[in-house]
């Protein structure tokens, strides 16, 4: 089964209710938004993301039980928290895989099947007591990677951000029956403005917070029309390293990174350096290409989000972790800082990633002593240190 909709039909939806929440005076609620500061605070998740539906390609089912049993390994280890970052053609009719660009109406056109599957997904993570967190990594018209060409852009075009809460307003409603215990939404991931947007080194700036504001009320209310209580997180501004001062007073959760700095946790990562070889040689602490790094530097950068928690603000770290190059125990000393930081203001965290370059499993570093886990490499080290915190 697929639900189809055509240029006229997505025009006059986004004419008509949810369209409206792009324009001012939106809200249809008898109550709007207070300009007081908005209580949300966040369980002190900890696990990991997962990558089933991370790439744009059209998602299929072959994975789900060795993620299943991904979720039992989480669970058991003490772990109560998995994102899903996804990408929106990947559930769509249309083919991302396609040489033919995608049009505006595409984006909306949505694949039965493949939600089937992230929503057996779901549940799987929920039958071992994990908190999943729903991300649109690729959202209609933005995502802080290249690797897929939008018809328009969230943060300038309407048509954009219709799209964007047609897609929030059909998880609300697939999902409307599971608690907020069990599922959250975090609505675009590390959000940021790029001239090129399919240019992976362009220079980016933050959003407008009044840009950002608009449209995730847009998604609140969309959100909040199928279940009042949904939590609700919205990534940091300027690629997750930003508070938004503009969302305190909406019920949404902010969401932090665990990346700094690069130097240490995207040593050689292509996507960061054009050559890697200029990548300067991390460690921790000390003095990185001319920069001294410690934990007082550590400190002195989360301290705008330990600020938000001291106002009420819920806080939690959707992604951290480092890339399989930094020297294995330089990662370690960095990361106990940081996640001790989180730890001690009652932030939580997920690993990027469970299985791969960043995880605890089959990462691939060439400085570790892996042991045999049911036949993938285990990172011991950085396991015990995660269940340290």
């Amino acid at each position: 089964m697929t639900n189809k909709i055509n240029r006229r039909q997505f025009l006059k939806t986004s004419a008509a209710g949810m369209a409206v929440a792009a324009y001012p005076g939106w809200l249809t609620s008898s109550q709007p938004f207070s300009k007081t500061l908005a209580t949300t605070p966040l369980p002190r998740w900890r696990g990991f993301n997962i990558l089933d539906f991370f790439v744009p390609r059209h998602f299929d089912d072959s994975k789900l039980a060795a993620t299943e049993q991904d979720f039992k390994w989480m669970a058991d280890w003490g772990f109560d928290f998995v994102r899903f970052p996804m990408a929106y053609p990947g559930y769509l009719n249309y083919d991302p895989t396609s040489e033919v660009p995608i049009s505006p109406e595409q984006t909306v056109d949505f694949n039965e099947r493949a939600i089937e599957i992230v929503e057996k997904t779901v549940y799987a993570a929920n039958k071992y007591g994990l908190h999943v967190s729903l991300n649109l990594h690729r959202a209609p018209g933005f995502c802080i990677n290249a690797g897929f060409r939008e018809p328009f852009n969230l943060w300038k075009d309407k048509d954009a951000q219709q799209a964007f809460y047609t897609h929030w307003d059909m998880w609300a409603k697939r999902f409307k029956h599971i608690s907020s215990d069990q599922l959250s939404f975090d609505l675009v991931n590390e959000p940021c403005y790029k001239e090129d947007m399919n240019d992976q080194y362009a220079p980016s700036s933050p959003i407008p917070g009044e840009i950002y504001r608009e449209v995730a009320r847009g998604c609140i209310e969309v959100i909040h029309r199928q279940t009042p209580d949904r939590l609700i997180v919205a990534d940091g501004n300027h690629g997750g390293a930003l508070v938004i001062p503009e969302l305190t007073d909406l019920p949404v959760g902010q969401s932090c990174r665990g990346y700094y700095p690069h130097y240490v946790s995207h040593y050689r990562a292509g996507w960061v350096w054009k050559n890697p070889d200029d990548a300067p040689t991390p460690v921790w602490p000390g003095r990185i290409n001319g920069e001294e790094f410690n934990r007082e530097v550590l400190e002195k950068f989360y301290q705008p989000w330990i600020d938000l928690v001291k106002q009420g603000v819920g806080v939690h770290c959707g992604e951290c972790g480092c890339y399989k190059e930094t020297p294995h125990e330089v990662f370690l000393s960095w990361f106990n800082d940081q996640l001790d930081i989180l730890t001690s203001h009652g932030i939580g965290w997920g690993l990027w990633n469970f299985r791969g370059d960043f995880g605890i499993l089959d990462s691939g570093r060439k400085d570790v002593e892996y042991v045999d886990f049911h036949g993938h490499k285990l990172d011991e080290k950085l396991l015990k240190l995660l269940q340290k915190y």
